[in-house]
C-alpha cells in the first residue's frame, strides 16, 4: 500500500512540472515550422499548424486578407487530454502577391503571437505588388524613414532602386538600406528623395519595374479667421453667410468642416474654393443658410485640418424675431459735469436691432451742428473742454426707419462752476493808508453755480510794541 501511495505520488508531481512545463512553453502560440522565413513556388499549397493553450486567430498578408476564397482555417482542440487549441490554415494554390507575414495569435490576447514570412516565388513576378501605369505616391514625413514599398517574393532576387531620369542609387545598408520584406528604406531623407522613382529588378532578361512619386506633405497652417469678428446678429427670416478662410504653405492639403446648431437638420449648404498666391494657398469655406429661424442661434464653429494640425475659430449668432428698440437713462434724467473737464459723456443705455440712426440735440438744436466741441460716438454724445454754456436739456433721437421705429430720450445737464472771488484777479500794489475813526467800505465780488455763498472773517493786525522795546 505504501508503494502505490509513492507511485501515485510520483507520477501526479511528474504530470504536475510537464503541465507547467507545457503552460511556459505556450505562453505563446506555436508553429510547426522551424525558423522566421519559408520560401515556395508559386500555384502549390501551403500548409501550417498552429497550437496554444486558448483559442486561436490568424492574421494573413494584404494580398490575402483581399481574397480569402482559396484559404481554410479548421479548429479544433488537441493534446493528449486535449486540453490544447489547434488551428490548422490551408492557402491552395498561393500566388506571389500572397507574400508576406503569418501570424498566430490567441483571439483575445493578440500581443501573444508567432509569425512566418513565407516568400512565393512567381516566375514572371519579381515584385509582390502588381502595379498600374499609374505611379504610386509614397510620403516624406519629417522625421520618419521614407519607404519604397517594393517588396520581392523570394529574398535574393536582385533590384535596383532608379531615381527619374537614370541616375542609380547604391544601398550602403546605412543612408539606402535593402529589405527584401520591405522595399527601399531611406532613415534620413532629405530634398534629394523628392521626385519619381523607380524599383526595377531584371528576371528571366525581363525588366521589371514599380514606379513611386515621393510627396513631402505640408501640415504648417499659416492663419485662420472668419469674415466676422463679433457675434453675428439677424432678423428670423434673413439669410447667413459666414466665411471661413484658413492660409497654409504651399502643398499643404487643408480640409474645412463646421459645426453648427442646425447641423442635425442639414439646414445649411457649405461651398469650398481655392486661391493660389506666390507663396501660399488660401483656402474658403462659405456656409450659407437662406431663412434664418430661432433654432439656428448658436456657436458656429469652422475647424481646420492639415495632417495633424488642427486649428479652430468660431463665432455666436444671435436671431431675433423682429427689430426693436430699448432705450432708457444711465443716471436719471438730470446729470451734473464740471466746468474745465477735459470730456464729458452723455451716454443713456441703448439696445436697438438692426442698428439705428442716432441724432443727438440740444435745446432744440443739433448738437453737433451748433458746437464744434460736441461729437457723437455711437449711441453718446461726447462733449470736449466742458463749459458753463454747455448746461442745457438734451435729447437723443433713436429711430430704425425701414421699420419704422423710433424712440426719443430727453435728459438735463447741469455744469457746476467753481466759486472765483473777483478782486483776486485785481493785484494791489499798496494798499494805501486810512485816518483812524474814519468808516470804510469792503467789497467781495464773487461768481460760480451754483451760486456761492460769502463769509467775512477778520484777523487783527498784531501790536506793535513801545520804540525800543526790542533791544530792551
Amino acid at each position: 500500500m505504501i508503494y502505490f501511495v509513492l507511485f501515485f505520488l510520483c507520477v501526479w508531481r511528474s504530470s504536475l512540472g510537464k503541465d507547467h512545463h507545457t503552460k511556459g512553453r505556450l505562453s505563446s502560440p506555436v508553429l510547426d515550422v522551424e525558423g522566421k522565413e519559408l520560401v515556395m513556388e508559386a500555384n502549390h499549397t501551403l500548409q501550417l499548424h498552429c497550437r496554444g493553450r486558448w483559442e486561436l486567430s490568424w492574421a494573413f498578408p494584404v494580398g490575402l486578407a483581399k481574397e480569402q476564397s482559396s484559404m481554410v482555417v479548421v479548429q479544433s482542440r488537441c493534446g493528449k487530454q486535449e486540453h490544447l487549441y489547434c488551428s490548422r490554415l490551408t492557402l491552395t494554390s498561393a500566388q506571389p502577391q500572397h507574400t508576406g507575414s503569418f501570424r498566430c495569435r490567441y483571439r483575445h490576447k493578440n500581443r501573444k503571437q508567432t509569425s512566418l514570412y513565407v516568400y512565393i516565388k512567381g516566375s514572371q513576378q519579381p515584385f509582390v505588388e502588381v502595379q498600374t501605369e499609374i505611379p504610386d505616391v509614397v510620403y516624406m514625413k519629417e522625421g520618419e524613414p521614407l519607404v519604397f514599398p517594393c517588396r520581392v517574393t523570394a529574398p535574393h532576387i536582385p533590384v535596383s532602386l532608379v531615381k527619374f531620369p537614370e541616375q542609380k542609387l547604391i544601398p550602403d545598408q546605412k543612408n539606402i538600406i535593402w529589405n527584401s520584406k520591405q522595399g527601399f528604406i531611406i532613415p534620413n531623407p532629405t530634398y534629394h528623395y523628392i521626385g519619381l522613382f523607380s524599383c526595377e529588378s531584371r528576371l528571366n532578361g525581363v525588366l521589371y519595374s514599380l514606379k513611386y512619386l515621393t510627396h513631402r506633405p505640408v501640415n504648417k497652417i499659416l492663419d485662420v479667421y472668419l469674415n466676422s469678428t463679433g457675434p453675428v446678429r439677424l432678423l428670423r427670416g434673413e439669410s447667413l453667410a459666414l466665411g471661413c478662410t484658413a492660409t497654409a504653405e504651399w502643398n499643404s492639403r487643408v480640409s474645412i468642416s463646421w459645426t453648427y446648431p442646425g447641423q442635425a437638420n442639414s439646414s445649411a449648404s457649405i461651398s469650398r474654393r481655392i486661391a493660389k498666391g506666390s507663396s501660399s494657398v488660401m483656402f474658403h469655406s462659405v456656409l450659407s443658410i437662406g431663412q434664418l429661424s430661432r433654432s439656428d442661434r448658436g456657436t458656429y464653429t469652422c475647424h481646420v485640418r492639415s495632417g495633424p494640425t488642427l486649428r479652430e475659430t468660431n463665432t455666436s449668432v444671435i436671431v431675433y424675431d423682429r427689430p426693436f428698440i430699448r432705450l432708457k437713462h444711465r443716471h436719471g434724467p438730470l446729470v451734473d459735469a464740471l466746468a474745465g473737464q477735459k470730456f464729458y459723456r452723455l451716454s443713456p443705455k441703448l439696445r436697438a436691432f438692426p442698428i439705428p440712426e442716432i441724432i443727438w440735440l440740444k435745446d432744440g438744436l443739433v448738437a453737433a451742428e451748433s458746437c464744434s466741441r460736441y461729437h457723437v460716438e455711437g449711441s453718446s454724445l461726447l462733449i470736449r473742454d466742458v463749459a458753463e454754456e454747455d448746461a442745457g436739456v438734451y435729447t437723443v433721437l433713436v429711430g430704425i426707419q425701414q421699420y419704422g421705429l423710433y424712440r426719443n430720450l430727453t435728459l438735463s445737464l447741469v455744469v457746476n462752476v467753481k466759486p472765483q472771488i473777483g478782486e483776486k484777479a485785481v493785484s494791489l500794489q499798496d494798499p494805501g493808508t486810512y485816518r483812524h475813526g474814519s468808516r470804510q467800505t469792503l467789497l467781495c465780488t464773487s461768481q460760480g453755480f451754483p451760486p456761492p455763498q460769502i463769509h467775512w472773517l477778520w484777523h487783527p493786525c498784531p501790536e506793535k510794541g513801545p520804540p525800543g522795546a526790542a533791544l530792551a
